[in-house]
């Protein structure tokens, strides 16, 4: 049995791709803020799951998240970094404030480091060795849109992080890589069923796709011998302005 622990587990693409691994056959330790949510996943999923409340900026509690799950199932085989903030979107660059910068950082990027770091010396330590991290990058770890300064950044430090966790994983049966997301529909996306800023100023609606297409990619990744990775996927809803924006 395969173990993997999934963060911001509670809703969007951490619940769909929580519930795809388990109707897969894992066993899913869920991880996020809110214990209601991460229970309402644990209710909807096929197998076994823990619940395990955590705020991915804390060190402590990311070593207490990954303790318990070695604890509970004996190892760690794949983490989906997957939680994220995207505070401040749409606030121009010269009024977003300080603190919301931080705030953004601290989730998306040192939060995916503490976690990776935590998954990456369980993965070292244990027997057989190995595993792989998948990290959710985003549309935005290639390009912006508008008003966007804190979340494209961090996004764009999320494939640095991918990259140094590959190589830096290879001695140890480690793999690393990253599914860069565009327009699934979740809490998240549903402005751009009403009109979102594109480049050129104008307010336009934009295709979606269901979150569990992207979640069939990761349990894809996530099932591949550690011999083999998947470094950069992108998954998006087709018709989204990506290709030719500008």
């Amino acid at each position: 049995m395969s173990i993997a622990v999934v963060t911001g587990a509670g809703s969007g693409i951490g619940r769909s791709v929580a519930l795809a691994l388990s109707e897969a056959g894992w066993q899913v330790a869920l991880a996020g803020r809110r214990r209601e949510p991460l229970e309402e996943t644990a209710r909807q999923a096929a197998g076994e799951t823990s619940v395990v409340p955590t705020d991915i900026t804390d060190p402590e509690e990311v070593r207490s998240l990954f303790e318990a799950t070695r604890d509970g199932f004996g190892r760690v085989d794949l983490l989906f970094n997957n939680a994220g903030s995207f505070a401040g979107g749409g606030t121009p660059l010269e009024d977003l404030p300080y603190e919301t910068w931080r705030q953004v950082v601290d989730v998306n990027l040192t939060g995916s480091f503490l976690c990776a770091q935590a998954a990456f010396r369980a993965m070292k330590e244990q027997s057989p060795q190995g595993g792989r991290i998948i990290n959710n990058g985003s549309i935005s770890a290639h390009v912006p849109r508008p008003h966007s300064v804190a979340y494209t950044a961090t996004k764009h430090a999320m494939t640095g992080l991918t990259k140094s966790l590959s190589l830096d994983g290879r001695p140890y049966r480690i793999a690393c890589g990253q599914i860069d997301i565009g327009n699934a529909a979740t809490e998240m996306t549903a402005r751009m069923q009403t009109g979102i800023l594109q480049p050129s100023g104008r307010l336009e609606v934009e295709p979606v796709m269901d979150a569990a297409d992207v979640a069939r990619t990761v349990v894809h990744m996530a099932a591949l011998p550690l011999e083999a990775n998947v470094q950069f996927a992108t998954v998006m809803a087709t018709n989204m302005p990506y290709i030719g924006r500008g």
